[in-house]
C-alpha cells in the first residue's frame, strides 16, 4: 500500500511566526506514577506497528487537556526508544493552528540541527493532517540520540461535543548523529503507513483536579 494514494495532498511550510495557545504543546515525558489513572479510558494495551505499548503516564495538564504516554514493556520513560503519546483536548481547537505551532517548532531548530526536517500531510477528506518531523539532541548527559516523530492532528464531533487529539509516535535511536538520522530516515514510508492505518482509539475523557506544578 503507498502512502501517496492514502494521503495525497501536501500542504505549504510557510507558516507566520506567531505563536498560539500553550495548551497544543506536547510535555515532555515524565517518570511514571506509582499507579497511573487513565483518564482517557482508552482499551489497552495499544498496538503501533505490530508492538504493544503500555500506559506510563496520564495527567491533568490543566482543566480542559489530558495526556497519556505509552512504551513498551521493556522501555522506560526517561530514556525510551519508541513512546506513543496521546494530548486530548476537551473543547474545539482549530487545526491550522496546531499544525502552525509545530511546524514552527521545528523549523527554529534547523539552523542548529542539520538533520532535523518537518512534512505535513492531510488526509484526502481534509479531517486528519500528519506532521512527521525529525530532530536531534546532545544531552549533557548520556548519548546523543536522533527522535522520527509522527504527530496525528484529528477534531472529534461526538453527540455535538466537539474535541480535540493528537496522537503521537516517537522513536529515537542513540550514538552517531549521522548514522541515527539517516536511518531513521529510511523508516519513514514504513512508520507514516502505521500511523495511517493505525485507527485512534476511542476516548471517554474523565477529568480529574489539574496536577500541581513541581517546584
Amino acid at each position: 500500500m503507498k502512502i501517496t494514494n492514502l494521503l495525497a495532498i501536501s500542504l505549504g511550510l510557510a507558516f507566520t511566526s506567531t505563536l498560539y495557545s500553550q495548551d497544543i504543546k506536547t510535555a515532555e515525558a515524565v517518570t511514571a506514577p506509582v499507579e497511573v489513572i487513565d483518564r482517557l479510558n482508552i482499551p489497552g494495551p495499544l498496538t503501533f506497528n505490530e508492538n504493544e505499548f503500555l500506559l506510563a503516564m496520564s495527567k491533568q495538564n490543566s482543566a480542559t487537556w489530558a495526556q497519556q504516554q505509552y512504551i513498551m514493556r521493556d522501555d522506560v520513560l526517561t530514556n525510551y526508544k519508541e513512546l506513543i503519546n496521546i494530548s486530548y483536548f476537551d473543547k474545539e481547537i482549530e487545526m491550522e493552528t496546531a499544525i502552525k505551532q509545530k511546524v514552527e517548532f521545528v523549523e527554529k531548530r534547523r539552523s542548529k540541527d542539520k538533520y532535523s526536517f518537518v512534512n505535513v500531510t492531510e488526509s484526502p477528506d481534509g479531517k486528519e493532517i500528519i506532521v512527521d518531523y525529525l530532530t536531534t539532541e546532545t544531552p549533557a548527559e548520556g548519548e546523543p540520540y536522533a527522535e522520527y516523530n509522527l504527530d496525528r492532528f484529528k477534531n472529534m464531533d461526538i453527540g455535538g461535543k466537539k474535541s480535540f487529539i493528537i496522537f503521537s509516535y516517537s522513536k529515537r535511536i542513540a550514538g552517531d548523529l549521522k548514522y541515527a538520522a539517516k536511518s531513521l530516515s529510511k523508516e519513514r514510508n514504513r512508520l507514516m503507513e502505521a500511523a495511517i492505518t493505525t485507527a485512534i482509539p476511542p476516548v471517554t475523557y474523565k477529568p480529574t483536579e489539574v496536577e500541581k506544578k513541581k517546584k
